[in-house]
């Protein structure tokens, strides 16, 4: 391929002016401003830029857009490396370095490239058939090393990604030049309309072409219309009521080299995420040039037509010096007319379609075949010449040396986005297309995208569909047509050489036949079968022609065998741009405790519990998280421990309904406390299933102070307000959070009130006058508390409610007074050690979405109860009654020391046998000195004493189910 370039005025994107230098495969190159990476390599003569998926055939520039199936590369390196970035969109830029994809150790000499020797033993689906005996993973790790193209850093990124919703009543979707019509006709409708252009420029084909007045006199009454205009955006998906998202580029792989100061400062902005809800849009995506199917159609120097008339006009490239043309379109006639006046030597058509239907005549000078086919191609690594035959009698012609091979089928309608909202197409016979067939909803298609080619036509519809979107009035149907006719199928029968469908993924005319007589009939079943369609192109350019000789192999017609379905995103898009700035502390902001500071000065580890970043542990040196969980617990147990149990769910309940609605949320009754009484509740669903539990305290006859778990304290109080909202609209109750107003520390254990008293908490908190679950407001030096006198360690304990921005001094004041009473602070990972040793559960851990209060030992409590409350009515059911069902056991290893895996089941036969429950929290207890478990079991409540077995990994440990809890069974300690 004897690739130049052309001088000006050709080139009309390039700024001649101002050189870029950058790399490829580690070889210095140059191009000129405006250039693509495809352009520029082009130019400079290289023609092999990658290898195919499967067989790893040479491959070049086959395209000049998003359709571009071969030449991809992967740009940057370390943490900025990114993979798979088609050359034909990727400007060049200085210090770009660019680098082969799928080849090793060097696109020139690939290893891999003797699969090309073993492509008959390698068709479709050979791998479903071949790698069987003896095992798969046999084979696993090295068809994983060769699968995939390029490589992603495995660095974190140090860029950044935005994203921005935003809100328009036309939203236009291509800035070709009907993408303008439309827009300018949308704006003179009144109109408020956003413009998104996949490229740099605006335009189009005719935006690149010469002194083209129409398209700059739209671009600028666009802008004077206040049009909003976004390039370098491309609109990937269509979803629901009409939002589209689109990606914008705002930095191009930019060079650390170039950006050492953007890099210091946090990276560069690179893409944004564009959510855009729009009364109506329209589609003006344009269309797809069909490549033609004949052997060896993959060399390097085959290439569409339309692309390298782009590469003449928009970037002064002339891809080849000789050239010669496989026909279905009477495109190839215009491109071939435009080359000839380039001064590249087109020597031959080859037109597949009879005389009768060619609407066109070949320039002076190039030799026209109609019936012709080319039925071979010379040179592996670039094409030197080929051949042309008759596609009736299969007999060769004429030969032709030449360094380019332009492929001109057709046409395929952009109908991607058209299809993504819910619209239908149909099959034109005469253009060998699919177009949309009418309207998606408020989604309409113009121009190419529509199947209108003739350009006056299609330029007067996207206005008068502009304006009459813009005036609210009825939209014209799309005049289809202008293209000329077209052959459905284009390949070369009786060919034993290769003839690719797929560029990519290497599928052939071959492999789709096989697929059919293996009885494919689905072309969804066709294309996971074959993967044709399956790359980074998605079909764009393989789809139409795998298709239609999916029919033709059985014998159904194109618009009986259908397309697959297109589905976000249009073309590949980084996961940066889906990240957005959901990375790092923004994946999931974690809440910080009032006292944080607090913790981290007393060495604290911290860990994520519930959407809280709390203190796991405050271990000593040396000591790991375990050790220091069990020497919290025991220094607590014997003494006294301080715990900031903040992130627990406080709730306030107001209004002379509050105790009526408490009373219908909680199996327990909530009316008859006292005030400065508190009970222990659950909260069910409306299947009787446990989804939180808490305690409910009184402050005042219509006051309450609802406690929730950490996690679920957002859940109860939409749970609550949804109950108001939607049912019990009548009610008169405010519920108020309060989770972040208020901070809790907990002082629990024998010397607890010792602690506290010295503190100076009030003496009418002592638990000879303040019982255990009674709440109590007072102060502290002026601090205002809310004392409740409730335990979740099972040791005499207070919890003392403080405004959150008082929290740390009163942890400081207690802790200068801790050594005293030998108190230690303590963690989540003692709470929980001490907790199952007391046999309380923790919601989502102990319990599921099965989970019944009579299943926990609370089926006395529904009993008690007879006024109605969410869930009952559930509770009543079979199921709910089953003898089978998980109960709460406690479970103590047989041997006295192994401790039972979390998630292991539980069985009384060694497996494969059917599982009757599972260890659900298990801890070594420093009271008692050994391991103790919790689990869910089958008829846990009639199974104490029972030995069962617990299995996990193939191993079995015995256990003895037992009656909880494990320490402090009358409950003695928690009254001091």
């Amino acid at each position: 391929m004897s690739a130049r370039r052309l001088t000006a005025p050709n080139g009309t994107r390039l700024d001649r002016g101002r050189v870029i230098r950058f790399a490829f495969n580690n070889r210095a190159y140059s191009g000129f401003q405006g250039d693509t990476l495809a352009s520029a390599l082009l130019a400079n003569g290289v023609q092999l830029i990658g290898r195919s998926v499967k067989l790893h055939r040479p491959r070049g520039i086959y395209s000049c857009g998003i359709e571009e199936p071969t030449g991809l590369v992967d740009v940057g390196w370390g943490s900025r490396r990114t993979p798979n970035v088609r050359a034909s969109l990727l400007e060049v830029h200085q210090g770009l370095v660019a680098t082969s994809v799928n080849c090793w150790p060097s696109v020139g000499f690939d290893l891999a490239a003797i699969n090309n020797w073993f492509a008959a033993l390698l068709p479709a689906g050979f791998y479903y058939k071949t790698f069987k005996w003896p095992n798969w993973h046999l084979y696993e790790p090295g068809i994983r090393r060769l699968a995939g193209l390029g490589r992603a850093s495995r660095e974190s990124d140090p860029d950044r990604y935005d994203e921005v919703a935003i809100n328009a009543d036309v939203l236009v979707v291509g800035a070709g030049v009907t993408g303008l019509a439309a827009a300018v006709g949308a704006a003179r409708g009144g109109a408020d309309v956003l413009l998104l252009g996949g490229s740099p420029h605006l335009g189009g084909r005719l935006g690149y072409q010469q002194d083209d007045a129409r398209t700059a006199a739209l671009i600028k009454e666009a802008q004077q219309r206040g049009i909003r205009i976004l390039t370098r955006t491309l609109a990937f998906g269509v979803y629901d009521h009409n939002l589209v998202c689109a990606r914008q580029v705002l930095v191009d792989h930019a060079s650390p080299r170039n950006n050492a100061g953007a890099r210091n400062a946090g990276g560069v902005l690179r893409e944004r995420l564009w959510k855009i809800r729009a009364r109506a849009v329209i589609a003006a995506t344009g269309a797809f040039e069909r490549p033609m199917v004949f052997p060896d159609n993959d060399r390097p120097g085959v290439m569409l037509a339309g692309a390298v008339e782009k590469y003449a006009q928009a970037y002064g490239v002339a891809c080849g010096s000789r050239v010669v043309m496989a026909a279905n379109s009477d495109q190839a006639y215009r491109v071939a007319a435009s080359l000839r006046g380039l001064g590249v030597e087109v020597a031959a058509i080859a037109d597949c379609r009879p005389d009768r239907v060619i609407a066109a005549e070949a320039p002076l000078g190039t030799q026209r075949f109609s019936n012709a086919v080319i039925s071979a191609v010379s040179g592996r690594r670039a094409v030197r010449g080929c051949s042309i035959a008759s596609s009736e009698s299969g007999n060769k012609v004429a030969r032709f040396d030449c360094d380019l091979i332009l492929s001109a089928g057709g046409f395929a309608p952009a109908v991607h986005l058209h299809s993504q909202a819910g619209g239908k197409l149909r099959w034109l016979e005469e253009s060998a297309m699919f177009v949309p067939d009418g309207a998606a909803g408020e989604f309409y298609s113009v121009g190419a995208a529509a199947g209108v080619f003739e350009l006056d036509a299609a330029l007067n519809h996207a206005a008068a569909v502009g304006t009459a979107l813009g005036r609210r009035s009825a939209v014209p149907a799309a005049p289809i047509g202008g293209i000329g006719r077209s052959l459905c199928n284009t390949h070369v029968p009786r060919s034993g050489a290769l003839q690719f469908i797929d560029l990519q993924n290497d599928v052939t005319a071959s492999d789709v036949s096989l697929a059919a007589r293996e009885n494919y009939r689905s072309v969804e079943h066709l294309k996971r079968y074959t993967t044709t369609g399956m790359g980074t192109d998605q079909g764009k350019t393989s789809n139409i022609n795998a298709l239609v000789l999916l029919g033709e192999q059985t014998q159904r017609a194109p618009s009986a065998v259908g397309t697959t379905k297109f589905r976000p995103p249009f073309a590949p898009i980084t996961m940066g741009t889906l990240a957005g700035r959901r990375v790092g502390c923004l994946y999931r902001p974690l809440k910080l405790l009032a006292a944080q500071a607090w913790h981290e000065q007393r060495g604290a580890v911290f860990e994520e519990y519930g959407g809280w970043w709390r203190p796991a542990a405050y271990p000593l040196p040396g000591e790991g998280i375990e050790a220091a969980a069990l020497r919290e617990a025991a220094a607590t147990r014997k003494h006294a421990g301080i715990f900031d149990g903040s992130p627990l769910g406080k709730l306030e309940l107001f209004g002379p309904d509050a105790a009526r609605f408490l009373d219908l949320m909680y199996v327990g009754t909530m009316s008859t406390l006292a005030i400065g009484q508190a009970r222990y509740g659950l909260l069910l669903n409306e299947n009787g299933v446990l989804v939180d539990d808490g305690i409910v305290a009184r402050l005042g006859e219509q006051h309450y102070w609802v406690n929730t778990t950490s996690a679920g304290a957002e859940r109860a109080a939409d749970t609550f307000e949804e109950w108001l909202q939607c049912e019990f609209t009548d009610f008169k109750v405010a519920v108020t959070s309060v989770t972040a107003r208020w901070a809790n520390v907990t002082v629990a254990g024998p010397r607890a009130w010792d602690l506290l008293a010295a503190a100076g908490i009030d003496n009418a908190l002592a638990p000879s006058i303040t019982k255990h679950m009674s709440i109590a407001s007072t102060q502290l030096d002026g601090i205002p508390l809310r004392v409740l006198r409730a335990s979740f360690s099972g040791e005499l304990g207070y919890e003392l409610n403080v405004p959150a921005d008082q929290a740390q001094v009163l942890l400081a004041r207690l802790w200068a007074l801790a050594p005293g009473f030998n108190a230690a602070p303590y963690g989540v990972e003692a709470l929980q050690t001490m907790r199952v040793e007391k046999g309380y559960i923790h919601i989502g851990t102990d319990t599921d979405g099965t989970t019944q209060p009579s299943d926990i030992g609370f089926g006395r409590s529904i009993q008690n109860k007879s006024a109605n409350f969410i869930g009952r009515r559930s509770l009543s059911r079979p199921a709910a009654r089953d003898a089978g069902r998980l109960q709460l056991v406690g479970l103590i290893p047989a041997d006295q020391r192994t401790r039972l895996p979390v998630g292991a089941h539980l069985a009384r036969t060694p497996p494969p046998t059917r599982t009757e429950g599972h260890v659900t929290s298990s801890v070594m207890s420093p009271e008692l000195g050994r391991p103790i478990a919790l689990a869910m079991l089958v008829g846990g409540a009639t199974r104490r004493g029972e030995r069962i077995g617990v299995h996990h990994l193939g191993t079995t440990i015995q256990a003895e189910v037992v009656t909880l809890p494990f320490v402090d069974p009358t409950g003695s300690r928690l009254h001091g």
